[in-house]
């Protein structure tokens, strides 16, 4: 799952074949607000990216992630009715304390196990179709040995999937994976993050079957913005550099312009 943050990087996922995709909370607090994941962004925020990300792309299946819940399992229960408004697939819920951090910053702290188990269950019970992924960070903030009892504990709360944060190796991958073995396991690829960057067939081969690529797309996007910017700041034009900017045409095809002409031909006078 390829991480998108708006229609434009949605679109372009679709157009690349993918079937699924994750609306990262780490890439949209950073476009929508240029703020860092540190618990900026607020549960209607969110569902509003998502409601628009998924009216651009209909074909594709989209995981939400949804933080700590932004609350209390009640609040928990607005967040499923809001993601499912909103067209989503699917959420990740997590157990940190708020403000919440990225998984793969320090600092992190994490609530009380029952705390985090009563709001999956308010994800569970609540839910019309909504995947559910209970992420604990336990990790780094307790002990690998808790991260696992955590979400021992949250697979028999009903979740479709669980997803312990940030392994710092991969034997700490193989040790989850031979503790959590009938169920479905997420990995997390951040690039330079904390976590081994392996190959989906590697996952595959330690018994991870759902794969999570948050930041490839915004990381690889703001270093060529950054270096085009520099280079318009420097001479002025990226006229010896249009080999790496996509074509005008291209462009438009991609956000929809032939349909669009298409279908205003049909309201035209003859």
């Amino acid at each position: 799952m390829p991480g998108v943050w708006d229609p434009l990087s949605a679109l372009i996922v679709q157009q690349t074949g993918f079937s699924t995709a994750f609306v990262s909370g780490f890439a949209v607090s950073g476009t929508l607000l240029g703020r860092p994941d540190v618990g900026y962004l607020t549960q209607t925020e969110m569902a509003e990216v998502a409601q628009r990300v998924c009216a651009s792309v209909p074909h594709l299946n989209l995981v939400v992630d949804a933080d700590t819940g932004y609350g209390d399992p009640m609040t928990v229960r607005r967040t499923v009715e809001l993601w499912e408004q909103a067209g989503a697939a699917g959420l990740f819920l997590e157990d940190q304390v708020w403000p919440k951090r990225c998984g793969h910053m320090d600092g992190k702290q994490v609530v009380e196990r029952e705390d985090w188990l009563a709001k999956l269950r308010a994800a569970c019970d609540h839910r019309e179709h909504l995947h559910v992924t209970a992420r604990t960070d336990a990790r780094a903030a307790v002990s690998l040995s808790e991260a696992i009892e955590r979400a021992k504990m949250a697979r028999d709360c009903g979740v479709d999937a669980l997803f312990v944060e940030a392994p710092q190796s991969m034997a700490e991958m193989e040790i989850i994976a031979n503790a959590l073995p009938d169920i479905t396991l997420v990995a997390n690829m951040v690039e330079k993050g904390k976590t081994p960057l392996l190959t989906p067939a590697e996952l595959a081969d330690l018994g991870f079957r759902l794969i999570v690529s948050p930041l490839s797309l915004l990381l690889a996007s703001t270093q060529a913005m950054i270096r085009s910017a520099q280079r318009l700041a420097d001479s002025g034009t990226l006229r010896e550099h249009l080999s790496e900017i996509a074509p005008f045409d291209a462009f438009t095809d991609l956000v929809g312009l032939p349909e669009h002409i298409a279908n205003e031909q049909q309201y035209r006078r003859q």
